[in-house]
């Protein structure tokens, strides 16, 4: 019995190390609706928070990105990193009724290349404080290809910004502050000072549920061969990001959905996505702990 459990366990571990980044199985399937749900959950909730102006500037609080910080970085692979901006789409536009298919593009692609870059920089997955800077830097790198698309889109007119008529070059400025309060509110202050408490309590504990192993930690250093394959195709996704969604300004999105639910029956349908996303997330987890138990 013992030796068939060790083959087994061995078995594992061999197919784990020959799995590759765009490999798709059961796991995979369960961490992408784990991350999605909990991702879509926690938008939605803090959409239900109202807005707050720094230096004449809206400032949104959220998402909580501590979630996606302390889960995603828990798994470290693509279809974790697909899952984030899938949340927002599934519970965040199709499901109160305003989706626009070019529209969700950008923060597709922009999203999910950033966090791919960030998991080939973890090097210790038991330092908090690793996990909790490298997120940050995740949420940067997405900000700051959007202050480039938006400003992009001012400079092709097909979007007005906040500028000074005889000098547009401020648009520089005005977006980028923006970019920069986003950065400290949602990747700081509801980021990455928060994932340092939530991330160790979580790990060891969810990754279990899920059949998956504690990931180890990994020789050599931070920004390595992979890293820079990835860094490179984050930048060869921001043109691509930036001319879809110039297209969704100027042809609309292609393929929409937009009965616009809130509008018709008001904030309270927005109930209705963080009831489902929470059904499903929490669904999954009392399942997987049930299937263990047993």
């Amino acid at each position: 019995m013992v030796t068939r459990l060790i083959t087994a366990r061995m078995a594992t571990g061999t197919a784990e190390s020959e799995r590759g980044v765009l490999s798709f199985d059961h796991r995979d399937m369960m961490v992408f609706i784990l991350v999605m749900s909990l991702h879509g959950l926690q938008s939605m909730i803090t959409e239900l928070l109202p807005e707050f102006s720094v230096a004449g500037l809206g400032v949104s609080i959220g998402p909580f990105w501590f979630v996606a910080m302390s889960v995603v970085l828990l798994f470290r692979s693509f279809w974790a990193c697909l899952a984030i901006p899938m949340g927002g789409i599934v519970f965040g536009e199709i499901l109160i009724g305003d989706f626009s298919a070019l529209g969700a593009v950008e923060g597709l692609v922009v999203i999910t290349a950033s966090w791919f870059f960030v998991m080939a920089l973890v090097t210790n997955p038991e330092d908090p404080k690793q996990i909790a800077a490298l997120g940050f830097l995740a949420k940067a790198m997405e900000e700051t290809a959007a202050w480039f698309i938006d400003v992009g889109k001012f400079y092709v007119g097909v979007e007005e910004l906040e500028a000074i008529q005889w000098l547009p070059e401020t648009v520089w400025a005005t977006e980028g502050m923006g970019a920069l309060i986003q950065i400290i509110v949602a990747g700081l202050v509801f980021g990455a000072i928060p994932t340092l408490f939530l991330y160790p309590r979580l790990r060891g504990k969810v990754e279990p549920l899920l059949g998956m192993d504690t990931a180890s930690s990994r020789d050599g250093p931070m920004f390595d061969r992979t890293a820079l394959k990835r860094l490179v195709a984050w930048v060869l996704v921001l043109p691509v990001a930036f001319v879809v969604e110039t297209l969704s300004e100027t042809s609309g999105g292609l393929v929409t959905f937009e009965p616009q639910f809130v509008e018709t029956y008001g904030q309270e349908f927005l109930f209705v996505p963080i009831v489902v996303a929470a059904l499903v997330a929490f669904g999954l987890v009392f399942y997987r702990q049930r299937a263990a138990e047993a």
